[in-house]
């Protein structure tokens, strides 16, 4: 049953109920420095060829510099990975890789340890998407661990498992 259109919940407000799972997506600068943040807004596009999209904000502090690299990797979190998501959500975006325990893709590009899967992309097409771009990245590299997931819904972060 709808109610009516002054009561119509907000775009945000109906994707909040959606639950996500949780990423970060992460690459390094022209210095070999690592930078990443958190995002909800990632899902696969295509098997053949293997592609996946994120959608980045253009506010976020990381936009530009995402959009400046070759690569890219994203490390898909594992439920007791709350701590991280949150870090890498949290402005500003210096210093998000201090004391944070990753290694590298193949690539190059900065993955989690721990993380419960990760994609080492190659950068395919950057779209329009109104206040977000939506980066769509070539798979080239991936793993899975069977680890429960990170989800989002609601504004709060929950693991799919113990």
């Amino acid at each position: 049953m709808r109610g009516s259109q002054d009561e119509a919940p907000s775009l945000r407000g109906v994707m909040g109920a959606y639950p996500t799972g949780v990423t970060i997506v992460a690459a390094r600068d022209e210095g070999g420095e690592p930078f990443g943040l958190t995002v909800n807004s990632f899902t696969s596009v295509s098997l053949d060829p293997p592609l996946v999209l994120v959608c980045i904000s253009h506010a976020s502090t990381s936009h530009d510099r995402l959009l400046a690299t070759e690569d890219f990797a994203v490390s898909l979190l594992a439920g007791d990975q709350e701590a991280i998501a949150w870090r890498f959500a949290q402005e500003p975006s210096e210093g998000r890789f201090d004391d944070a325990r990753w290694t590298s893709a193949p690539s190059g590009a900065p993955v989690l340890e721990d993380a419960l899967a990760w994609l080492d992309c190659r950068m395919h097409e950057v779209l329009d998407g109104g206040d977000h771009s939506i980066v769509v990245g070539r798979v080239v590299e991936a793993t899975a661990t069977d680890r429960p997931a990170l989800l989002f819904h609601r504004g709060r972060l929950t693991s799919t498992g113990p």
